[in-house]
Protein backbone atom coordinates (compact mmCIF):
# COMPACT_ATOMS: atom_id res chain seq x y z
CA UNK A 1 0.00 0.00 0.00
CA UNK A 2 1.20 3.45 -0.83
CA UNK A 3 1.86 5.65 2.26
CA UNK A 4 0.56 9.26 0.77
CA UNK A 5 1.34 10.80 4.34
CA UNK A 6 4.81 10.15 3.73
CA UNK A 7 4.35 11.41 -0.18
CA UNK A 8 3.22 14.69 1.13
CA UNK A 9 6.40 14.97 3.45
CA UNK A 10 8.02 14.55 0.14
CA UNK A 11 6.46 17.01 -1.78
CA UNK A 12 6.20 19.52 1.33
CA UNK A 13 10.41 18.96 1.47
CA UNK A 14 11.13 19.41 -1.97
CA UNK A 15 9.05 22.35 -2.01
CA UNK A 16 10.80 23.99 0.96
CA UNK A 17 14.19 23.18 -1.22
CA UNK A 18 13.11 24.65 -3.96
CA UNK A 19 11.87 28.12 -2.23
CA UNK A 20 14.93 28.10 -0.59
CA UNK A 21 17.02 28.08 -3.54
CA UNK A 22 14.87 30.00 -5.70
CA UNK A 23 13.25 32.14 -3.45
CA UNK A 24 12.12 34.74 -6.15
CA UNK A 25 10.80 32.69 -8.41
CA UNK A 26 8.87 30.72 -6.12
CA UNK A 27 7.44 34.22 -4.03
CA UNK A 28 6.02 35.19 -7.59
CA UNK A 29 4.79 31.75 -8.42
CA UNK A 30 2.92 31.72 -5.07
CA UNK A 31 1.43 34.62 -5.61
CA UNK A 32 -0.36 34.08 -8.69
CA UNK A 33 -1.51 30.94 -7.46
CA UNK A 34 -2.74 32.95 -4.68
CA UNK A 35 -4.39 35.25 -7.31
CA UNK A 36 -5.45 32.26 -9.61
CA UNK A 37 -7.29 29.99 -6.88
CA UNK A 38 -9.60 31.94 -5.35
CA UNK A 39 -13.39 32.47 -6.01
CA UNK A 40 -14.17 34.25 -9.05
CA UNK A 41 -16.20 33.87 -11.87
CA UNK A 42 -15.07 30.32 -11.79
CA UNK A 43 -15.67 28.88 -7.90
CA UNK A 44 -12.35 27.80 -5.93
CA UNK A 45 -13.71 24.03 -6.59
CA UNK A 46 -14.49 24.32 -9.96
CA UNK A 47 -10.51 25.42 -10.32
CA UNK A 48 -9.28 22.94 -8.24
CA UNK A 49 -10.67 20.21 -10.40
CA UNK A 50 -9.83 21.48 -13.43
CA UNK A 51 -6.02 21.56 -12.08
CA UNK A 52 -6.90 18.34 -10.96
CA UNK A 53 -7.82 17.22 -14.37
CA UNK A 54 -4.78 18.71 -16.37
CA UNK A 55 -2.60 17.21 -13.28
CA UNK A 56 -3.70 13.79 -14.74
CA UNK A 57 -2.91 14.67 -18.35
CA UNK A 58 0.00 15.97 -17.62
CA UNK A 59 1.04 13.17 -15.26
CA UNK A 60 2.19 15.21 -12.39
CA UNK A 61 2.69 12.89 -9.24
CA UNK A 62 3.32 16.05 -6.78
CA UNK A 63 0.30 18.03 -8.69
CA UNK A 64 -2.28 15.47 -8.18
CA UNK A 65 -1.76 15.17 -4.50
CA UNK A 66 -1.57 18.95 -3.95
CA UNK A 67 -5.03 19.11 -6.00
CA UNK A 68 -6.38 16.57 -4.83
CA UNK A 69 -6.13 17.86 -1.61
CA UNK A 70 -7.23 21.32 -1.91
CA UNK A 71 -10.30 19.84 -3.83
CA UNK A 72 -11.22 18.20 -0.94
CA UNK A 73 -10.92 20.98 0.78
CA UNK A 74 -12.93 22.98 -1.45
CA UNK A 75 -15.71 20.55 -0.66
CA UNK A 76 -15.49 18.36 -3.86
CA UNK A 77 -17.16 14.88 -3.73
CA UNK A 78 -15.71 11.81 -4.74
CA UNK A 79 -18.30 11.50 -7.32
CA UNK A 80 -16.93 14.98 -8.70
CA UNK A 81 -13.50 14.15 -8.85
CA UNK A 82 -14.41 10.83 -10.76
CA UNK A 83 -16.04 12.52 -13.05
CA UNK A 84 -12.90 15.02 -13.11
CA UNK A 85 -10.92 11.42 -14.16
CA UNK A 86 -13.14 10.71 -16.74
CA UNK A 87 -12.30 14.15 -18.67
CA UNK A 88 -8.92 13.48 -17.93
CA UNK A 89 -8.87 10.51 -19.39
CA UNK A 90 -10.37 11.48 -22.55
CA UNK A 91 -8.12 14.11 -23.00
CA UNK A 92 -4.78 11.99 -22.05
CA UNK A 93 -5.63 8.69 -22.85
CA UNK A 94 -4.51 5.53 -21.68
CA UNK A 95 -1.71 6.67 -18.94
CA UNK A 96 -4.62 9.21 -17.16
CA UNK A 97 -5.92 6.10 -16.12
CA UNK A 98 -3.20 5.27 -14.20
CA UNK A 99 -2.73 8.43 -13.13
CA UNK A 100 -6.73 9.13 -12.47
CA UNK A 101 -6.75 5.88 -10.84
CA UNK A 102 -3.91 7.32 -7.95
CA UNK A 103 -5.73 10.45 -8.34
CA UNK A 104 -9.22 8.52 -6.89
CA UNK A 105 -6.78 6.32 -4.60
CA UNK A 106 -5.71 10.23 -2.75
CA UNK A 107 -8.85 11.11 -2.59
CA UNK A 108 -9.79 7.65 -0.69
CA UNK A 109 -6.88 7.78 1.37
CA UNK A 110 -8.23 11.52 2.51
CA UNK A 111 -11.76 11.28 2.69
CA UNK A 112 -11.21 8.15 4.77
CA UNK A 113 -8.81 10.31 6.93
CA UNK A 114 -11.27 12.99 7.52
CA UNK A 115 -13.47 10.02 9.31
Amino acid sequence: MINYDEEYEIVAKNGELLGEQSPAVMRKFKGIAGEVLKDNKLSLKTKELVAVGIAISVRCDACILSHVRNAISAGVTMEELAETVEVAILMGGGPSTAYGAKALSIAEHLFNEKK
